[in-house]
C-alpha cells in the first residue's frame, strides 16, 4: 500500500502550483513582497518562492511571483499612477496658463486705471463740460471694464450714447440760462451727431480704436481661460481597459518576472503611451491653431495704434471733440435750429463756457501721450505671452514623450531593456500621433472608429475659440454671452465679481432648456384644447 500511497503525493505536488522545479525552484520572492506591501497591498495569497505563471493574462507567461489578484491589482495601479502624472502635467499647463492669465489681466486692468485717473489732468481745462460731466465719463469707464470682463454690452452701441449724451449736456450747458431745452428737444440735438458730426472724427476714429482693442483684449483673456478648461477636462479623461493592460505589461510586468531593475526601451514605451493618449493627440492641429492664433492677437497688441496709446489717449480725445464742438458751436447751432428749430433767443451763450473755451485754446492731445516705459512694458509683455504661448504649442503629441522620459531607459541602454517580453532591444517601428496611426500598434488595441466624445466635444471648443480670435483681430465684436454654454458648462465664462450678473441676459443651461421646452409645449396643449370648442361649434354649423 505505500507505493500507491506514495504515488498519489507525487501527483498531487505536481499539479499543485508551487516552486518551480529546477535550477530556479528556490528563487525567493522577497523583493517582490516588499515592493508590493510598499505600493499598499497585503502580502495575504502572495507567493514566498516563483510559481508558475500560467494563470497570467496580462505579463508573459513563465516563472513569476504575481498570482492573477497581484496581476490585476497592479494593472489598475499603473492606470492610476499614469493617470495622476497626466494630471498633474495638465495641472502643470493650467498654472502656465492662469499665470499668462493674471500677468495680461493686471497690465490691462492698471493701464485702464491710469487712463481713468487721468481724466482730471486732462480734462479739467474744460471747466464745467468737464466738472458737471464726471458721471458720464466714469459710466464710459466702468462700461469698458464690463465689457473687458465679458458683460453683455454691445461696444459700438455703449460708446455711441456716450458721445449722445456729451453732445446734449455740452449743448445745454452752453445754452443761456434763461433759456430752458426740452428732453425732447435735446434728443433732437443729440440726433444730429451722425449727420453734423459736431464732434469732428473723434468719435468715429476713437471708436473703431476702442472696439478693437477691447475685443482682442476680451478675446485674448477668453482664449487663454478656454485652453486652460481644454487642458483640465481632457486631463481627467480616464484610460481604456486595454490601455490599463498595456500599462501594466510596460511598468509591473519587469517586477513579476524578478526583473524589476530593467527600465522599459524607450520605443516601446512610446507605442504604448501613443496608443493610451490617442485621443488626446487628436487636439493637437486644432490646439495648434489656437495657440498660434493667441500668438497672433497677443502681438496685434503692439501694432500702432498700440493698446497701451488707445486706453491712455481716451482723455484726450474726448477733450478733443468738446474742444472741436466749442470751437464750432455757432456753427452747430444754426444747423439745430435748421432741423429742431428755435427753442428761444440763446444771446451769447454761456459766459463761464466761452470764458473757458478761450483758456482751453491752446491745449492739444498730444501732451497726454503715454509714457516711453508704458511702450517698453507692453512689449515686454508681448513677448512674454507669446514666447510663452509657443512651449505650450505642441503640448498633446509632447505628452507622451514627457512620461516616457519618467519611465523608459535612456538612449544608451536600448539593448538591455524591458520589450514587454524580455532584455531586449524592441523591434517593432513606433507609431504616429493620433487614433488613426494606432490601427497596427502592436501595444494597445485600439477601435480607431470610436474616438473619445469628451475629447471631440473639447476640439471643437478650441475650433470655436479659434473662429473667435480672428474674428476679433478683424475687429469684429465677439459676443461671449454663452461662452459658457460653449464649453459644455465648465463656468469658466469671463465675468468676475459683481459683473457677472451681467453676464448673462438668457438661460442656456439644459434644465432651463428643458423646461423651457414643457412650458412651450404646455402652452400650445392648452391652446389647443382651447380651439376644440369652437371647432366643433363650426362643424355643428
Amino acid at each position: 500500500m505505500r507505493v500507491p500511497v506514495l504515488l498519489c503525493v507525487l501527483l498531487c505536488v505536481s499539479e499543485a502550483p508551487g516552486p518551480v522545479s529546477g535550477a530556479g525552484a528556490d528563487k525567493s520572492c522577497t523583493d517582490l513582497r516588499q515592493f508590493y506591501t510598499g505600493k499598499g497591498f497585503t502580502l495575504m495569497e502572495v507567493p514566498q518562492t516563483e510559481i508558475s505563471g500560467e494563470h497570467l493574462r496580462m505579463c508573459p507567461q513563465g516563472p513569476t511571483c504575481c498570482t492573477t489578484t497581484m496581476e490585476e491589482n497592479l494593472a489598475g495601479l499603473s492606470s492610476r499612477e499614469t493617470e495622476g502624472l497626466i494630471r498633474e502635467a495638465g495641472r502643470s499647463l493650467q498654472s502656465a496658463f492662469n499665470a499668462l492669465h493674471r500677468s495680461f489681466d493686471t497690465y490691462f486692468t492698471e493701464l485702464h486705471g491710469r487712463s481713468e485717473r487721468s481724466l482730471q489732468e486732462v480734462l479739467s481745462p474744460l471747466g464745467p463740460l468737464y466738472s458737471q460731466n464726471t458721471r458720464l465719463y466714469a459710466d464710459l469707464y466702468t462700461d469698458l471694464r464690463q465689457y473687458y470682463r465679458g458683460s453683455a454690452l454691445n461696444l459700438d452701441e455703449t460708446l455711441t450714447e456716450f458721445w449722445s449724451q456729451l453732445l446734449e449736456r455740452t449743448f445745454k450747458i452752453s445754452a443761456p440760462t434763461d433759456v430752458t431745452l426740452s428732453d425732447d428737444y435735446l434728443e433732437c440735438v443729440a440726433k444730429q451727431q451722425e449727420t453734423l458730426r459736431p464732434f469732428g472724427d473723434v468719435p468715429r476714429d476713437m471708436k473703431a480704436k476702442l472696439i478693437r482693442a477691447f475685443v482682442t483684449a476680451r478675446s485674448f483673456v477668453q482664449g487663454l481661460i478656454i485652453s486652460g478648461e481644454v487642458v483640465r477636462k481632457v486631463s481627467q479623461v480616464h484610460l481604456s481597459p486595454e490601455c490599463t493592460k498595456a500599462l501594466m505589461k510596460l511598468v509591473y510586468c519587469p517586477h513579476c518576472r524578478g526583473t524589476a531593475s530593467l527600465k522599459p526601451c524607450s520605443n516601446y514605451c512610446s507605442n504604448v503611451m501613443k496608443g493610451c493618449l490617442a485621443n488626446q493627440a487628436d487636439l493637437d492641429p486644432e490646439w495648434q491653431n489656437l495657440i498660434d492664433t493667441m500668438i497672433q492677437v497677443a502681438s496685434s497688441f503692439s501694432t500702432e495704434p498700440s493698446l497701451d496709446v488707445v486706453l491712455s489717449s481716451i482723455p484726450a480725445r474726448i477733450y478733443e471733440a468738446v474742444h472741436f464742438l466749442q470751437e464750432n458751436l455757432d456753427k452747430f447751432t444754426d444747423k439745430v435750429y435748421q432741423t429742431c428749430g428755435n427753442p428761444g433767443e440763446l444771446g451769447t451763450g454761456s459766459p463761464s463756457v466761452h470764458e473757458q473755451r478761450k483758456k482751453s485754446s491752446s491745449l492739444t492731445a498730444s501732451e497726454y501721450k503715454p509714457s516711453p516705459t508704458a511702450g517698453l512694458r507692453l512689449e515686454m509683455q508681448v513677448s512674454d505671452l507669446s514666447s510663452k504661448l509657443r512651449e505650450m504649442r505642441q503640448y498633446w503629441i509632447q505628452l507622451p514623450v514627457a512620461l516616457c522620459s519618467k519611465l523608459a531607459a535612456g538612449g544608451a541602454n536600448q539593448e538591455k531593456c524591458w520589450n514587454g517580453v524580455t532584455k531586449a532591444r524592441y523591434l517593432p517601428e513606433v507609431m504616429g500621433d493620433g487614433l488613426a496611426n494606432q490601427i497596427n500598434n502592436p501595444e494597445v488595441e485600439l477601435d480607431i472608429t470610436k474616438p473619445d466624445m469628451t475629447i471631440r466635444q473639447q476640439i471643437m471648443q478650441l475650433k470655436i475659440m479659434s473662429n473667435r480670435l480672428k474674428n476679433a483681430m478683424e475687429g469684429n465684436d465677439v459676443d461671449f454671452q454663452d461662452a459658457s454654454d460653449d464649453i459644455s458648462g465648465s463656468g469658466s465664462g469671463m465675468c468676475f465679481g459683481v459683473q457677472c450678473h451681467r453676464n448673462r441676459a438668457f438661460d442656456y443651461s439644459p434644465d432651463a432648456t428643458r423646461a423651457r421646452g414643457a412650458a412651450t409645449f404646455q402652452t400650445r396643449l392648452c391652446g389647443l384644447l382651447l380651439l376644440l370648442p369652437l371647432v366643433s361649434l363650426l362643424l355643428q354649423r
